[in-house]
C-alpha cells in the first residue's frame, strides 16, 4: 500500500500537508526530533509558544537546508498574550525564535485568557490561576491584523466550543482557516466537525493516538486506542499498525493529523499513516466513536471548555 503525500486546501487557497509533526513536550529532544522528521519527509511542523520548542524547531529547519517555502509552520498564541496589544509582539517573539519572517498558520491556543505578562502560568499567592479579562473575539481581531500584514499567512483557533466559534464567526470578518481539536477514532465529534467544515474551516487533529500520551490521567485505566482490535485488524489488511490506521482514519475524513514522537523509527512510520482506506473500512472506523475526551484543562485554566461538545464530563 503506497504512502501518499496528501494535502488539503485552506480557505486562503494555501495547501496544508495532511501529516504534521507535533512538538508538544520533550523540549530538549525537539531539535533532533524535528531534524529526523524533516529528513523523513515531513513538510508540516506544529509548535506553540507555550511548548518552549520554537527555537529548536527554527534550528532544525535552518539545519535541514529545505527552503522555507516548502515547510508549513504552525504556531500558537498563548493565553498570557490575549490582550489585543500583546498579540503582534507575541507573534514577533515566535517569529524571532523560529528564525522566520512569517508563519503559515497562527492559532489562538485556547479561548481562555490569563493575566497579561511574562509568566506563562500566572498564579496568585494561593497558587490559583490568574485569569485575564481579554475577550477572545478582540484577541482574534488582533490576529486578523497580523494576517493582513502577512506575518501570519493564515489564522485560526484551537479548543473552541461550537458556541464560542459561532460567536467568533458572527463578530469577526476573517473566517478561521483551521481549528485544531482533540480528535481520534474514540472522540470523533462528528456534528461539530461537520459544522466547522460547513464554514470552510479545516480540521487539524491533535492527540490523534488518543490516550497514548501518559499525561492524560483519564485514559490510564483503559487499553490504548492504538491497540483497539478493530484498528489493528483493519491495519493488517494494508500492512499497517494500529497507530498508522488511526492517522489514516483522520486523513481519509479530510483532516490533518499531528502525531509526535522522538524515536526516529516511529517518526518515519507515522508518516506512513497517509494511505487510502477502502470505503467500507472507513465506515467501520467511523463506528468506533466512544466520545472519550482525554484533554480538558477546565479546572486548571479556570474556564469551562467544550461546553455542549462530545466527551465533556
Amino acid at each position: 500500500m503506497a504512502t501518499l503525500d496528501t494535502r488539503f486546501k485552506l480557505n486562503t487557497g494555501a495547501e496544508i500537508p495532511a501529516v504534521g509533526f507535533g512538538t508538544w513536550q520533550d523540549a530538549d529532544a525537539q531539535e533532533d526530533a524535528v531534524t529526523e522528521a524533516l529528513k523523513a519527509g515531513y513538510k508540516h511542523i506544529d509548535t506553540a509558544r507555550v511548548y518552549g520548542t520554537e527555537p529548536a524547531v527554527g534550528r532544525a529547519i535552518k539545519k535541514s537546508g529545505i527552503p522555507r517555502s516548502q515547510i508549513f509552520i504552525t504556531t500558537k498564541l498563548w493565553n498570557n498574550s490575549h490582550n489585543p496589544e500583546d498579540v503582534e509582539p507575541a507573534l514577533d517573539a515566535s517569529l524571532k525564535d523560529l528564525d522566520v519572517e512569517y508563519v503559515d498558520l497562527y492559532l489562538i491556543h485556547w479561548p481562555s485568557p490569563f493575566k497579561s505578562g511574562d509568566s506563562l502560568f500566572p498564579k496568585d499567592s494561593n497558587g490559583k490561576n490568574l485569569k485575564g479579562d481579554a475577550d477572545y473575539v478582540d484577541t482574534y481581531k488582533a490576529l486578523e491584523k497580523v494576517f493582513k500584514s502577512g506575518k501570519a499567512r493564515a489564522i485560526g483557533i484551537s479548543n473552541f466550543s461550537r458556541k464560542e466559534l459561532e460567536r467568533l464567526l458572527k463578530e469577526t470578518t476573517v473566517v478561521p482557516a483551521a481549528h485544531q481539536l482533540e480528535l481520534h477514532p474514540w472522540l470523533q465529534q462528528k456534528e461539530f466537525v461537520e459544522f466547522n467544515k460547513s464554514k470552510g474551516i479545516h480540521i487539524t487533529q491533535y492527540s490523534p493516538f488518543g490516550n497514548q500520551n501518559e499525561i492524560y490521567d483519564s485514559g490510564k485505566h483503559l487499553s490504548k486506542l492504538i491497540d483497539d482490535p478493530t484498528l489493528v485488524e483493519i491495519g493488517e489488511k494494508y500492512n499497517r499498525n494500529g497507530a498508522q490506521t488511526a492517522l489514516a482514519w483522520g486523513i481519509n475524513n479530510g483532516h490533518s493529523v499531528l502525531p509526535k514522537s522522538k524515536t526516529p523509527s516511529r517518526i518515519k512510520t507515522n508518516l506512513e499513516g497517509d494511505f487510502k482506506l477502502e470505503p467500507e473500512d472507513l465506515k467501520t472506523l467511523n463506528g468506533l466513536d466512544k466520545k472519550l475526551r482525554f484533554n480538558d484543562s477546565s479546572e486548571s485554566f479556570s474556564w469551562d471548555f467544550f461546553v455542549g461538545e462530545d466527551g465533556k464530563k
